[in-house]
């Protein structure tokens, strides 16, 4: 399959700031595996893996007697994964190239399922979460953490090189066909595939510069607005001036992370 590019890129600048990202949100990560029942000998799907960072965590908390299938349609991505699996003797992770949105997962395989901010960028998100729920066996659990409310990411005072950067991704994320707020349509397309939904928890986080939160958008800043000025959104200037806006912040300015919803279903016995 020919490796095909996501609108954040795929280039190694963007495999380490989700490096960073899965860093900063790795406990509330840690913590929805154990609300969804993930744990040893059980086999989890990794629909959307990347580079691999929440597939390796998954990989030792199933153990050796576990499974974990990581899908994945980028083969840079799928090379990252692959490495960092065989770096650390990891031989419970079972790498797979396709696209999750237009290829089924299987019948009935898995106990639980794992998905972050992946469902934004799709081309058909509904048909992802079908995939999902077959791939589920009976009495297992579907665990999202996908963006409710992108918008809810602003500075305090309000900066408008901030504002202008958070619009233009959500505009270029939309324009190629993905969805900022797109768990807000998850409970209905969860429900509609015979799915019950058990949970949904809001996260957001109000932090300062020395926050290591801090560090994520931050960190998404000065890529993004190089992927920006790629795409067309902003000339070489801008996006200069976007990727340096939060050290130009007053001392003492607060932040306000994007809403994350961790969504929780149960497929009926």
């Amino acid at each position: 399959m020919k490796d095909r590019d996501y609108v954040l890129g795929t280039q190694d600048e963007e495999i380490e700031r989700l490096g960073l990202q899965h860093r900063v949100w790795r406990q509330q990560m840690l913590a929805g595996f154990r609300r969804a029942g993930i744990g040893p000998d059980k086999c989890v799907v990794d629909v959307g893996a990347g580079p691999g960072f929440a597939a390796v965590d998954l990989a030792e908390i199933v153990g050796a007697s576990g499974r974990v299938v990581a899908l994945e349609r980028s083969r840079r991505f799928l090379d990252a994964l692959e490495s960092r699996s065989a770096s650390l003797g990891l031989r419970n992770v079972e790498a797979r190239e396709q696209d999750v949105a237009e290829q089924d997962f299987g019948e009935a395989f898995a106990d639980s399922s794992w998905c972050r901010w992946l469902l934004s960028f799709v081309s058909d998100p509904k048909r992802t979460v079908g995939h999902v729920a077959r791939a589920i066996k009976p009495g297992g659990t579907a665990l999202f953490h996908e963006y409710g409310d992108y918008g809810a990411w602003r500075t305090l005072p309000p900066d408008p090189v901030v504002e202008r950067f958070r619009t233009l991704v959500m505009q270029s994320w939309r324009d190629s066909g993905g969805e900022p707020d797109i768990a807000l349509h998850l409970p209905s397309w969860l429900e509609a595939e015979g799915l019950e939904v058990v949970s949904v928890r809001p996260m957001i986080e109000t932090v300062q510069r020395d926050d290591f939160v801090w560090q994520w958008p931050a960190a998404f800043m000065a890529t993004g607005a190089l992927r920006l000025a790629e795409l067309g959104y902003v000339d070489a200037a801008e996006a200069q001036c976007m990727a340096n806006a939060l050290d130009r912040l007053p001392t003492g300015a607060w932040m306000t992370t994007p809403l994350v919803l961790e969504i929780i279903a149960r497929k009926p016995d």
